[in-house]
């Protein structure tokens, strides 16, 4: 592989403003692959890949590199060229790369291989956090394949396609699928693509989505013509895959504290031609009492630590702290102790977060199902989903009937 000057700038461009300017990884990767029109998919493929690595692994890259944050350009080149180094890259004659230790480099990373929190480079209060929830087998075991890179997932949509028919229109864009056992609605890439440029996706016949996603909806168990609950729904994907598993009948309340939000569901709504969601903006607490005992249905997608994705989300593990899982604790059982009300009796409801913590998950039902709220419910199962064992994100779901 031979390294080029233009595509190496844009990483290092990339990293900084991530690293110094506190930017999210993903809207950074975006606006760096648009710098130049004649970069091929591979060129593209090279700076986001080589940038959500240096990411995941910033920890352990700049400890062999002995640099420390804030991180200046000279000190990121240092960490691109332990990245090259470690993949066997020859580095080229170019002055930031002058006086690279490659014998030094791989002797210092055998070294850190040994210690976890170097070896999947994370913080040393999240380590601590996740060994005393989980316990240091599991957590070891899901924390390296959090550290993996996220398979490209599509959910049909069945308000427009099948799952076959999409496969062959995707093949005729060149882009090759294979089902996955135990998702129906699933079809995983062979080869990372740019999908949102296909014509089939610009017609609304899937939409992006990781398996454990696709299981939330499911789960809530909908039938044409019910009244269901998104409550926090955020930009909309498990709304539409409701919406789709509803047939379009029936009426599903997307609900969200951010206007924004909303808006680009009902962008993404038009275009799957989910004609049943009707948005609406958690601005008081109106919104929530109008709908006291008339849901069905109710999913409670709620706010987490994000811990189940940091494959997709690599640099979430870089700007959680722990007054923040604190606090999200105590938002999820707020609006599980709030929200709940708008189940009907014998109506069910899915808590769901995209988290790997017992404290965010079965916990947080526990502590519901035992509250004056609560006495009224009853957990119907719960699932646990870890990366390690499923290959996709870490989700937890568990399904809450009220009693009539």
């Amino acid at each position: 592989m031979r390294l080029h000057k233009n595509l190496c700038f844009a990483v290092i461009d990339g990293l900084h403003i991530i690293f110094n300017e506190d930017e999210y990884a993903d809207k950074v990767v975006q606006a760096l692959l648009k710098r130049d029109k004649r970069w091929g998919s591979r060129d593209r493929g090279f700076i986001a890949e080589t940038v959500y690595e240096i990411v995941r692994f910033k920890r352990l890259y700049a400890e062999i590199a002995e640099v420390k944050e804030p991180f200046n350009r000279d000190n990121l080149w240092r960490m691109f060229a332990v990245w090259a180094t470690l993949r066997g890259i020859p580095l080229p004659k170019w002055k930031y790369f002058e006086d690279t230790p490659a014998r030094k480099i791989k002797g210092k990373f055998d070294e850190l291989l040994k210690i976890r929190k170097y070896r999947e480079s994370i913080p040393d209060w999240l380590d601590q956090l996740a060994v005393e929830e989980l316990g240091e087998t599991l957590w070891t075991k899901e924390i390296a394949a959090l550290n993996q890179q996220a398979d490209v997932i599509l959910r049909v949509n069945t308000l427009k396609t099948n799952i076959k028919d999409l496969q062959n229109r995707l093949q005729s864009e060149n882009i090759e699928t294979e089902t996955i056992n135990g998702y129906p609605m699933a079809l995983k890439l062979k080869e990372r693509a740019n999908v949102f440029q296909t014509e089939c996706f610009k017609d609304g016949w899937f939409e992006v989505q990781d398996a454990s996603s696709q299981l939330v909806a499911t789960m809530l168990d909908v039938k044409p013509g019910m009244k269901v609950v998104d409550a926090c729904a955020g930009a909309g994907g498990k709304s539409l895959h409701l919406a789709a598993l509803m047939e379009n009948k029936g009426q599903i309340i997307a609900m969200d504290i951010y206007a924004n939000k909303l808006k680009n569901l009902k962008v993404r709504a038009k275009r799957n031609g989910a004609f049943n969601i009707e948005l609406k903006e958690i601005d008081s607490t109106k919104p929530i009492k109008k709908l006291h005992d008339k849901a069905d249905r109710l999913l409670i997608d709620a706010p987490c630590s994000g811990l189940g994705i940091l494959r997709r989300n690599p640099d979430a593990k870089w700007k959680l702290q722990p007054e923040f899982i604190e606090n999200i604790k105590q938002t999820q059982q707020d609006i599980l102790q709030n929200y709940s009300k708008m189940l009907k009796p014998g109506g069910k409801m899915v808590y769901a977060t995209c988290s790997v913590l017992p404290s965010e998950n079965a916990q947080q039902v526990e502590r519901f199902l035992n509250s004056e709220n609560g006495s009224n419910f009853k957990l119907v199962e719960d699932k646990r989903i870890f990366a390690h064992e499923s290959g996709y994100d870490g989700f937890y779901i568990a399904v809450i009937e009220k009693n009539k």
